[in-house]
């Protein structure tokens, strides 16, 4: 197992960086109707332009992955911790 560090703005579910800022405000505004699994919301990613199911989903905005940042919010954060 993976052991990730801790950083301010996002945590590292193993599947990638989420932007703990933008989760919980998702979550929040999240309505009954999109509470059906993701299989009954988005099909299959066909189109041109797929998006990521957690829009808090976190990038990296280097070539070293040293900083994070998030597309939703735009914070951005020194990920590297050596």
């Amino acid at each position: 197992m993976t052991s990730y560090f801790e950083l301010n703005d996002f945590y590292n579910d193993g599947f990638g960086w989420i932007c703990k800022h933008c989760e919980r405000e998702l979550k929040e505004n999240q309505t009954e109707e999109k509470k059906y699994s993701r299989l009954m919301r988005e099909g299959e990613a066909e189109s041109k332009s797929p998006t990521f199911s957690n829009q808090a989903m976190a990038k990296w905005t280097d070539k070293t992955q040293r900083y994070l940042m998030c597309p939703r919010c735009g914070i951005t954060e020194l990920a590297d911790k050596s």
